[in-house]
């Protein structure tokens, strides 16, 4: 016989059930989408919950739930009631809004997470503004280091707001992707961080000067002012008349004061045509043939910041058609790009890569982006995807291509899963390439010429010989449009691994890396390495940067 609380469970449980049936018929009836914000775990943003005050969310029984952009995901139980229809009226000033209609029940779970937003924070927050005119007056005069740090020596105004935009607008200039400052014991460090490699502007900002704008970094982020022994991270923006720049800001304690990290997120910088990454027309034509395709995972990878999601991105742009649908789960949202919708992680609201993919494959889409693959049960869902009729994209760590075969099977997929789920995995790299305002062409002598000329014979056939017949070596001098780095702007190097019949039976039958790395160069994968090199030869780069990069080229030694 059921106990008493059985009973009463089973009856709660229909209770919700039938609630949930009278949010799906009324939604029906109103012609609008239905959502469940409790099993479907609908990721709840604060910043977008700020828009409404908790008070007029319960009068209107109403809440947003996310910002993407210029566009308000919000929640209703019904939207035509008199206090919902003011408060949607109102934000259909700045945003568009899109309405789900949901039960009261939904809604009281995601009004718990009203209690996360702190007025007093949200408050200064949005009393902060970066001057645009300012930023642009200081890119202007800005066109190499040693300007930015005059700029910054020679600054004697009253106004700390006036230091941070001189920072943010030099580096904007110098087209740095990250700014650092670090503190000593008395003093604070300035690097910017340029084609990768973090390049010293000032060694010598006094600490009464850098902590009115570190305040003013978490006033403008979000952050709390009276934490400085705990990590916190937050993002701004700057808005500019044609473009949204992102800043995402992380700052940590250390042994003399707080580091921050600001990671400037320009749309400018952002290449979405596969041509111009730097894909050779032989793999280009392997990445087009694998993104046309309905169904498969196609793995990116490489350490943080080798440009595998900007990659990635490109992809999505090329699989974009107006008839089918496109989702993506990232950690953060880096870019937004049209006709895709975008969804982040929030750990806080319990929406992580795996959960999130499970809820997004709910919503019938036919290209998914997983921001990354880090555990066995991401790992398990996206090959999974890939075998029901989704394109999956995602990335993972791995030093090389053939490298990821055995990471899946580190986080326990299953080998039967991954051959045939796999369709293409791609490792990259960001290389630097040089100036072309002042690289100096070097004399190949005979030797060299011999060894590559061997070199090329070496590689696939699929690869075109035509390009690099009368190739120059060049190596790096500098310049003041470089910095007096002899280098100026970054491109990729690739390698393609085709996952085929014979891969597929490798892995069936558990193949270490080596007889993977021999199925590679059999099928006629070309290295990373192999690619510097022929951009090398297409006076790109240089020998000593892609072995910065990739190692020592066996052939030059």
């Amino acid at each position: 016989m059921a106990s008493p609380k059985d009973f009463e469970e089973k009856l709660a449980k229909q209770r919700e059930e039938a609630e949930e049936n009278d949010a799906k018929r009324r939604a029906q009836k109103l012609g609008l989408p239905y959502l469940d914000l409790i099993s479907v775990k609908t990721p709840t943003e604060i910043k977008a919950m700020a828009l409404v005050p908790a008070s007029d969310a319960e009068k209107a029984f109403f809440v947003p739930l996310q910002i993407l952009r210029k566009k308000v995901v919000v929640a209703a139980f019904d939207p035509a009631l008199p206090e919902t229809k003011i408060i949607i009226e109102r934000l259909k000033k700045d945003y568009e809004v899109q309405v789900y209609v949901v039960s009261k029940r939904s809604l009281r779970h995601a009004w718990d997470h009203y209690k996360y937003i702190i007025p007093e924070a949200k408050e200064i927050t949005g009393g902060v503004e970066v001057a645009e005119a300012n930023l642009e007056k200081i890119g202007k005069s800005v066109k190499t280091l040693t300007d930015l740090q005059k700029e910054i020596e020679g600054f004697g105004g009253p106004a700390t707001s006036q230091i941070l935009e001189i920072i943010l607008g030099g580096a904007s200039a110098l087209k740095a992707s990250d700014i650092h400052l670090e503190p000593t014991e008395d003093k604070y460090t300035l690097r910017l961080r340029l084609d990768g490699l973090l390049q010293t502007v000032s060694a010598e900002i006094e600490k009464a000067v850098a902590k009115p704008v570190l305040t003013r970094i978490k006033l403008l982020s979000g952050l709390k002012l009276n934490i400085t022994d705990e990590p916190q991270d937050g993002r701004f923006s700057i808005h500019f008349q044609k473009r949204d720049v992102e800043v995402r800001t992380s700052v940590i304690p250390s042994e003399y004061g707080e580091t921050v990290v600001m990671r400037i997120l320009d749309p400018i910088s952002l290449k979405t045509d596969l041509e111009e990454l730097g894909f050779r027309p032989d793999d280009l034509l392997i990445a087009e043939k694998e993104i046309q395709k309905p169904n498969g995972l196609i793995l990116n990878t490489g350490p943080t910041g080798s440009g595998k999601t900007t990659t990635l991105y490109a992809f999505l742009r090329a699989a974009y058609k107006p008839e089918i649908k496109i989702i993506t789960i990232e950690d953060p949202i880096e870019y937004h790009l049209p006709g895709i919708s975008q969804t982040q992680v929030d750990p806080d609201a319990k929406y992580t890569f795996a959960s999130g993919l499970r809820s997004i494959l709910r919503q019938d889409p036919d290209v998914v982006l997983v921001g990354e693959i880090r555990d066995k049960e991401t790992a398990e869902i996206a090959l999974n995807a890939s075998l029901t009729g989704h394109l999956v994209f995602s990335t993972l760590h791995t030093n090389d291509a053939v490298g990821a075969i055995p990471r899946l099977i580190d986080l326990e997929a299953k080998p039967q899963v991954i051959g045939p789920g796999l369709s293409l995995i791609i490792a990259q790299r960001l290389i630097r390439t040089l100036c072309a305002s002042c690289k100096k062409e070097k004399k190949a002598d005979a030797k060299l010429k011999a060894q590559t000329q061997k070199f090329l014979e070496s590689l696939p056939k699929r690869v075109s010989r035509k390009p690099y017949e009368n190739f120059s070596i060049y190596e790096s001098r500098g310049c003041t449009k470089c910095n007096n780095l002899g280098f100026r702007g970054r491109t990729s190097i690739f390698e393609m691994f085709a996952v085929d019949q014979a891969v597929e039976e490798a892995i069936y039958k558990n193949a270490t890396e080596i007889d993977l790395k021999r199925l590679a160069k059999n099928q006629g994968m070309v290295t990373m390495q192999e690619d510097g090199v022929l951009k090398t030869l297409l006076g790109l780069t240089s020998f000593e940067e892609v072995e910065r990069l990739t190692g020592v080229i066996a052939f030059l030694h």
